[in-house]
């Protein structure tokens, strides 16, 4: 994965999670907890590693703001 830049955690309340699952269902599924409760920039696909078992995602998620509805 890519690393984590200065404009992701630029400021309290800002943060970068990374998910790791089984599956890409998992890791979408679980994107979407945090985003019914906050305002998140969502991962639009998962990475594999290479001998490494499952996905992994990443997505920002940022405490201040709602989320859209």
């Amino acid at each position: 994965m890519k690393s984590i830049n200065d404009a992701h955690v630029a400021r309290p309340g800002l943060a970068v999670v990374e998910i790791a699952a089984a599956d890409d269902a998992t890791a979408f599924t679980l994107q979407h907890l945090p985003a019914a409760h906050r305002a998140i920039a969502p991962a639009d696909r998962t990475t594999r590693e290479r001998g490494e078992p499952g996905v992994r995602l990443r997505c920002s998620l940022d405490l201040h703001q709602q989320p859209d509805t």
